[in-house]
């Protein structure tokens, strides 16, 4: 794993450096999923995660390492279509900083409402990629902060690795692992930490339909168009059509080509499915891991595959509006 932008070393020394803050999350199987799928299913439940996300995990290792490199650092800004703004706001509340956080005008009024009680400062602005990254560079300039972005940076990715130290410290024998895939920070740490300690397993992103995630992985060139677009799709935390500069590469050398991508219908069965049979609330985002362990294309695939982890990445859902 050459040349990458952050290292299972990395990982370890996050996880050193977050653990006292965060919940270990548990796993959990379910039979029937069993059943449905014809694997056994390790469901990863980061949505029980601090700020309900696994967001804090890469906040959280992002800004101790920032102050350990500038203890007078003044504060913190970011944007997030919702649970990485979630995640900053607790994190630099943990260390003492103030924080901006930028989200469209869009985002669920759940997680601006969580932003804004972890003590955040909550600036809204237009509903697209350049809007967010435009007002969070002029809060930046203006107030000397730190940028933290939600996945194109290796302390971020390093932090979400630590998800997959748990997971296969508690199922070592994972033949492979289903990523819910946004900027993906995410799938990156994991892909980093999981081939690492099992070479042999296998990463598969997981995503809304339309992210071209697939072409662009088989073809080794970044298709989408510029500049960045949102995905219509349910799934707000997964709504981004490209993957960040930063994570590109880590997902062409780690994670396979073939990308699960999901429709609406089936996230929505998947988010039923969960919180029916294994009583968990989950977001439409993990509702999409779900959906892809449930689905044909699992059951079609390599007998091989027998055991699966399923990582349910967050629970910040708006229970006042389920999609069904």
């Amino acid at each position: 794993m050459a040349d990458l932008p952050a290292t299972f070393a990395d990982i370890i020394a996050a996880k050193q450096r977050i653990s006292k803050y965060l919940h270990k999350t548990p796993v959990f199987t379910s039979s029937t999923a069993d059943e449905l799928s014809g694997k056994q299913l390790f469901f990863k439940a980061d949505s029980l995660q601090k700020t309900g996300s696994f967001k804090a995990r890469g906040a959280l290792n992002a800004i101790l390492a920032a102050k350990e490199r500038n203890p007078s650092l003044s504060g913190i800004v970011t944007h997030s279509s919702g649970n990485h703004g979630q995640a900053v706001a607790w994190a630099s509340r943990c260390v003492g900083l103030p924080s901006f956080v930028v989200v469209p005008k869009t985002a669920a009024a759940n997680k601006k409402a969580a932003i804004q009680a972890y003590g955040a400062h909550l600036i809204e602005c237009e509903p697209n990629p350049a809007a967010r990254s435009e007002t969070c560079e002029r809060l930046r300039q203006e107030k000397q902060l730190e940028f933290i972005p939600p996945y194109d940076h290796p302390d971020v990715i390093a932090g979400q690795g630590t998800a997959a130290l748990e997971l296969l410290d508690e199922v070592n024998d994972l033949d492979a692992i289903l990523v819910p895939t946004s900027g993906g920070g995410l799938i990156s740490g994991i892909a980093i930490a999981a081939k690492f300690i099992r070479p042999s397993i296998k990463v598969f992103a997981v995503s809304p339909k339309g992210k071209m995630l697939e072409d662009c992985l088989r073809s080794g060139e970044r298709l989408w168009p510029e500049p960045s677009q949102y995905l219509n799709t349910i799934a707000d935390g997964i709504q981004l059509q490209s993957v960040g500069h930063v994570t590109f590469p880590i997902l062409l050398q780690l994670a396979e080509k073939e990308v699960f991508e999901m429709s609406d219908d089936e996230i929505i069965q998947g988010m039923r499915f969960v919180f029916q049979r294994m009583k968990l609330v989950i977001e439409a985002a993990a509702g999409a891991s779900a959906a892809a362990a449930l689905s044909e294309k699992m059951r079609s695939m390599d007998s091989s595959l027998r055991k699966v982890g399923v990582i349910l990445c967050g629970g910040n859902t708006d229970i006042d509006r389920l999609p069904w």
